[in-house]
């Protein structure tokens, strides 16, 4: 296994050699195909560097690799820093940093950033499947709720309505928020290009779930795929579904493919999409589409949602007299 400088959270620096590789797990049952690598992390509070865009600056991520399989996904990269394929390999063998709850309990007590925001799923997701297995997620909740440090989930699995109850208590002692990715309701899109994920209903549930629960959940309408999810009625449908779930807040975020995904993505829409391959090449010179590209797709799902939402204030009111 070759462990070398990597680059997470879209530009944070982390030395692979700060994790041990100490063992190898095939999975069982449930958990079938998938091989899970333990190691002991000697951190698992990562801070990302203060020239990065995104709105956080303490993040934690529990696993490496993600099983589900998002062919998109912008942390496919960090596998070949370990030696292992960015296609199967990440979808299937799971870093799995056994001893994250341990160690956040640890950095929390010398932490001199206390009370700072700390994000969750910035990288891959917390609750993939093997967080059924490991709780590791589950525990990590726990320990920040102890020390009332404020947290946030990205996610796009139902499995977080488990630790509902935990996020209720961890509410009641500090600032607790959960955004689900739900990029399209389109059945097609959504088994060709996330299949390892639930159904993108059981999401907009879960939205609801936890909402009404007090907990405010917002949705990020990511990825918006050219020529696949982005078109008007596709974005009105998603913008609809989870306005009616309650979400706090939803916004769109387009397609990006950073060096190595975009090659990946490629081959795969070769095979699935092929009538694609020439507006991809041309919409992706690089990372990500154009500026007024990038700023179409949001005004028109800010656009959508803001008319769902006059809708439902509406269908409110004239249930009210």
């Amino acid at each position: 296994m070759r462990w070398k400088l990597a680059s997470d959270d879209g530009g944070q620096g982390s030395l692979f050699s700060d994790e041990e590789l100490f063992d190898r797990h095939a999975g069982l049952g449930e958990f079938r195909g998938l091989e899970f690598l333990h190691v002991n992390a000697k951190r698992i509070i990562n801070e990302v560097p203060a020239a990065s865009r995104v709105p956080f600056r303490f993040t934690i991520n529990p696993y490496r690799g993600c099983s589900h399989a998002c062919v998109y996904c912008f942390a496919r990269p960090t596998h070949d820093y370990l030696g292992l394929g960015i296609g199967d390999d990440f979808d299937r063998k799971i870093v799995v940093k056994v001893n994250a709850v341990e160690r956040l309990r640890a950095e929390l007590r010398a932490w001199r950033h206390a009370g700072e925001h700390i994000a969750m799923g910035t990288n891959t997701d917390p609750y993939q499947r093997c967080e059924g297995k490991y709780h590791l997620t589950q525990g990590i909740i726990g320990v920040l709720a102890e020390a009332a440090t404020p947290f946030s989930i990205l996610t796009k699995s139902p499995l977080i309505l488990r630790d509902l109850p935990l996020l209720v208590e961890a509410a009641r002692r500090t600032d607790v928020r959960v955004n689900f990715s739900i990029g399209t309701l389109d059945e097609a899109t959504w088994k060709s290009t996330e299949p390892g994920t639930a159904h993108p209903r059981q999401r907009v549930e879960a939205v609801r779930k936890i909402n009404d629960a007090g907990i405010p959940c917002g949705v990020l309408v990511a990825p918006v795929i050219p020529g696949m999810s982005d078109a008007p009625h596709q974005l009105e449908q998603v913008a609809r579904a989870c306005v009616e779930a309650g979400a706090v807040s939803v916004s769109a975020i387009a397609l990006h493919l950073r060096s190595g995904v975009r090659e990946h993505w490629m081959r795969w829409l070769s095979e699935a999409r092929p009538d694609l391959v020439d507006t991809h090449t041309r919409s992706y010179p690089r990372a990500y589409l154009s500026k007024s590209d990038q700023e179409e797709v949001s005004s028109l799902v800010r656009r959508l949602v803001a008319e769902a939402r006059l809708e439902a204030s509406r269908d409110a009111y004239r249930g009210a007299r």
